[in-house]
């Protein structure tokens, strides 16, 4: 196990990631399949929005919740 965080997937953001977006792309996706983008908390409403517009936006959830989930 890594002892690294996980940071914000926005572009030149090395912020701790707070949160996971949760999203797929209908075009070439399953609709069970999850790919994953993580956010902190300054960058959350523009990856959101961004994923939104383009209907891929699955779920948004924070960090926590998401690992135990995968538990």
């Amino acid at each position: 196990m890594s002892d690294e965080k996980p940071i914000c997937s926005a572009k030149g953001c090395r912020s701790d990631a707070v949160w996971v977006l949760a999203w797929n792309n209908p075009k070439i996706h399953t609709p069970d399949r999850r790919k994953t983008w993580l956010a902190c908390d300054d960058h959350r409403e523009h990856l959101s929005q961004f994923l939104g517009v383009r209907g891929m936006l699955k779920d948004v959830v924070l960090l926590t919740e998401w690992e135990a989930r995968q538990d």
